[in-house]
């Protein structure tokens, strides 16, 4: 009887082992405004990263990785429920009205301040899966009556802020404190699966490093990309050395072999240029929604490789429920899990990649459509080598369809000859313009993806921009 009693009890035991084991722990670190180009894996030899670089080749490189949306906020708000800008209505930060109101044709789509209540977040579907979670770091969004933070769902939350500048020199952005506290949720949660969010605020602005830091960047030439920045340099370089301690906890404590870790950041560079891509974070072209990305899962994700396949932060959602073993949520998830991608087995079933910004940025960058926004009302899509953009004030405004060859609303480029998007081809490869305009289209019908409406009545045409009333909040991007 006892024997048998041992014998069940081992049986039991030795279940819920591999349970445990099929259930592995994750970590998403989330750099904030990193270029798709900055870490030394993805390119540059002025600004270091060994850590990052480590990972990279212990793991797999995506080098088309892109964020859902061109800023924090909106691409916060898409990685967390699983779905793009026009199923929860958060497009930027604050507002969608920033810039000079008298270059604004149209009245912009309203910003939602936070997600809607009935969504499912991240956070929630892993709980609910038996996670631990921890989030640590920048939150933009607030709980209210009528919507959800990135916080739902999170059993431990610290550091947490739309934005942060650290008084402690020994502490730039905060780094330090909010790598401590990850580490001490990972050791505290050490024998359960868990799920640990470090949104970094590290390397938005103002920029901060340690004084011994950014010593060792003061006098260094310039990098190959033309990348000079000392400050960007230290405080990157604090950023890896934060990231690295997060690895070496892992690793201390037996762990490293069951957690993915996916590294990212929230939007296209903006300290530094992005050449060869187009533009800065804000916009929707290359430069604002490239964005670096590591995966490794060891067992799963093959040490060095590389994924050329486009992908969104909008399949982190899929991918760690089907990591997990959860349950999809019953709100719709636009990603697709991309284990077949990790273990390279397999192609992604989707044809194309979106993006839908109905508003005005302010701030414009070099190379940019505009002199006078980072960008105006558009729907962007990638699918294969091709990109089509669709502006829609002259959608709208300037004949649609039947103007094309002459509005400027549609832009077609070719990336993989043409990655920088010089060359627009809308009005010389009609067929393909067309074919992405018809997948376009269908996808801003299949989302209910809202549009601006009405005209701007205090659009002039001749103005200058100046003196006229503004919205301008760059710095809290």
């Amino acid at each position: 009887m006892i024997q048998a009693l041992l014998t069940s009890l081992t049986c039991l035991t030795l279940a819920y082992g591999s349970a445990a084991a099929s259930k592995p722990n994750i970590v998403l670190i989330f750099a904030d405004d990193l270029g798709w180009q900055e870490p030394g894996f993805a390119g540059s030899d002025f600004l270091e990263t060994p850590r990052l670089d480590q990972l990279a080749r212990e793991g797999m490189v995506f080098r088309h990785a892109y964020a859902s949306a061109g800023n924090c906020q909106p691409s916060r708000a898409c990685m967390l429920s699983g779905q793009y800008t026009p199923r929860h209505g958060v497009y930027a930060v604050g507002s969608t009205d920033r810039g000079p109101k008298t270059l604004m044709r149209m009245i912009p789509v309203p910003n939602r301040p936070n997600l809607p209540p009935d969504t499912m977040m991240l956070g929630e579907s892993l709980k609910a899966a038996g996670y631990a979670t921890g989030f640590f770091g920048k939150c933009h969004m607030k709980d209210s009556k009528t919507g959800k933070s990135e916080h739902a769902g999170f059993d431990v939350i610290q550091h947490s802020k739309p934005g942060l500048n650290s008084d402690d020199p020994a502490d730039p952005k905060a780094i330090f404190s909010i790598t401590n506290a990850a580490c001490e949720f990972i050791e505290a949660n050490r024998e359960r699966p868990f799920f640990a969010y470090i949104p970094h605020y590290a390397v938005h602005s103002r920029l901060e490093g340690r004084a011994e830091t950014l010593a060792r960047f003061k006098n260094k030439a310039p990098g190959k990309l033309g990348h000079d920045h000392a400050m960007l340099a230290a405080c990157l370089s604090d950023l890896d050395t934060g990231i690295g301690m997060v690895l070496d906890k892992l690793k201390a404590i037996g762990l490293e072999e069951n957690t993915l870790v996916v590294l990212t950041s929230d939007n296209g560079g903006t300290h530094v240029s992005n050449e060869p891509l187009r533009g800065k974070k804000g916009g929707y072209y290359e430069g604002g929604i490239r964005v670096p990305m590591i995966a490794r899962w060891p067992g799963v994700t093959t040490p060095g490789s590389t994924c050329d396949t486009p992908v969104s932060n909008v399949d982190f959602y899929p991918t760690f429920l089907a990591a997990a073993g959860a349950s999809a949520p019953a709100s719709p998830l636009d990603g697709e899990s991309l284990l077949p991608l990790f273990k390279g087995q397999g192609a992604l079933q989707r044809q194309a990649l979106f993006w839908h910004f109905p508003g005005y940025l302010d701030d414009p960058v070099p190379r940019g459509r505009d002199p006078n926004f980072r960008t105006r009302p558009v729907t962007a899509m990638r699918k294969g080598e091709w990109k089509l953009h669709l502006y829609h004030e002259e959608w709208q405004l300037d004949g649609g369809r039947e103007k094309l060859a002459t509005n400027r609303a549609a832009e077609l480029y070719h990336l993989a000859a043409d990655p920088g998007e010089h060359t627009d081809l809308a009005a010389t490869d009609t067929a393909k313009r067309d074919e992405l305009l018809e997948d376009l289209l269908a996808w801003m019908k299949s989302t209910s993806a809202p549009l601006p409406q009405q005209t701007n009545p205090e659009y002039n045409s001749k103005s200058s921009g100046k003196g006229g009333k503004k919205k301008k909040q760059a710095g809290k991007d």
